[in-house]
């Protein structure tokens, strides 16, 4: 069985390239050594988005908005050397941060994994990234390969060389799985995903136990729990470094109530808390900034579409898959949160699914600090001051995500772990 992406997650990166102009016989640019390093363009059009979630006419690589972080703006100035072409009465420079960071996808000839794949390809942080499935992708990284940007891209086909694509990884990320199909919810793939999961996760505690985790196969609400669970049975378990990606739920949360307001998509943020399955998935839109107001009927319909948002797409594709693009969007702004918080920014928050103590439950979805090490912080504030509504869906959730948990709990200890 062929490992596809069952489900989507991503946020936009973008190589790190600038282009400037100068008169043909202008002196050679010179770096300042200052503390600050910033890259400030005349037109806005040169760089409208760096990293995809805040739009910006200049970069700071040591703001709090910047991709980079401290260490990799210090390789950056470091490693810096302008190289001038004359093209007509105009100069073109180009910025390569040294990128440090290793990456692989497991699942990335399927449908989320191939545009997941594109997507980090395009991280200035990203030095190497190796690409895993059981078939398929070796063309997918010739392919790859052949994108401009630095980080090397190798393959690897078929459980032999499964080790091999994890060894000195620091981050995995995992779409590997059958797709939601007309009809099907996301407990129908439970029995097939459960096993991949379990077994690529066994293969990630042996050879890179410290890396961060990033589940993307469904049933999220269940896969996770079984991943903590391989991961303590091999005496591994971080649960810092262990995410579900409900990064999609935010996305989702944020779009579409841009449209239905019309504001401006980059400005929105709606928390996502609970799950990543129907009523599971709560977006507190009484917590939307900007403050907004919504009617109980703009509410209603607002959180219903939210909830079934991939059954949308299943229906929409009409049995030729699911939702995969804006799922690998979704993962791919997790992918990039992070990195950045790997490589020392300190103001990094993201909504994911990860063992929790805000309610009785063991894993919820909610916002999070993330570091060096992985959450820093659970973020209790946003399930303080709920409107009614709210309270009552977030009461709701709680049965059905309890027994997700559960079920992927008990898969866990019905199945042998690899010595």
């Amino acid at each position: 069985m062929k490992l596809t992406s069952c489900k989507m997650a991503a946020a936009s990166t973008a190589n790190f390239f600038t282009t400037s102009t100068a008169p043909c016989n202008s002196k050679p640019y010179m770096v300042s050594k200052s503390k600050s390093f910033g890259l400030r363009f005349n037109s806005p059009n040169y760089l409208r988005s760096f990293n995809g979630l805040k739009a910006a006419t200049s970069v700071n690589c040591e703001s709090e908005s910047s991709f980079l972080g401290k260490e990799s703006t210090a390789a950056l100035r470091d490693s810096f050397a302008p190289k001038a072409v004359k093209q007509n009465r105009d100069t073109v420079t180009r910025f390569q941060p040294r990128a440090s960071f290793k990456v692989a996808i497991l699942g990335a000839a399927g449908g989320i994994g191939q545009p997941l794949a594109l997507l980090i390809k395009m991280s200035p942080l990203v030095s190497t990234l190796h690409l895993y499935d059981i078939a398929n992708v070796r063309g997918v990284t010739a392919d790859l390969s052949h994108c401009n940007t630095p980080s090397q891209v190798l393959d690897f086909t078929g459980t032999a060389e499964l080790p091999n694509s994890l060894k000195g990884v620091d981050v995995v990320v995992i779409p590997a799985g059958v797709p939601r199909k007309p009809g099907m919810t996301r407990d129908d793939l439970f029995n097939i995903n459960a096993n991949i999961i379990k077994d690529l996760v066994e293969a990630v505690a042996d050879t890179c136990p410290d890396a961060f985790i990033h589940i993307i196969s469904n049933p999220v609400n269940s896969t996770v729990p079984i991943a903590a669970k391989v991961l303590k049975q091999k005496g591994v378990y971080d649960p810092k470094k262990l995410f579900g990606v409900t990064t999609p739920d935010v996305v989702r949360a944020n779009t579409f109530v841009a449209q239905k307001k019309n504001l401006k998509l980059i400005d929105v943020d709606v928390p996502v808390v609970g799950g990543h399955a129907g009523i599971t998935i709560l977006p507190l839109l009484s917590k939307i900034k900007p403050s907004v107001s919504l009617t109980e009927e703009e509410v209603e319909e607002l959180t219903v579409r939210i909830q079934n948002a991939g059954t949308e797409v299943v229906d929409a594709k009409a049995g030729a898959g699911s939702a995969t693009l804006s799922m690998a969007y979704a993962a791919a702004r997790f992918m990039e949160s992070s990195l950045r918080a790997l490589d020392g920014d300190s103001d990094v928050y993201e909504c994911s699914y990860v063992q929790s103590e805000l309610t009785e439950l063991p894993f919820f979805a909610s916002r999070v600090k993330l570091g060096k090490n992985g959450v820093e912080a659970v973020i209790p504030s946003d399930l303080q001051g709920l409107t009614e509504y709210e309270a009552k869906a977030l009461e709701a959730l709680k049965p059905e995500l309890k027994a997700s948990i559960e079920k992927g709990v008990a898969f866990a200890n019905k199945q042998p772990v690899a010595a």
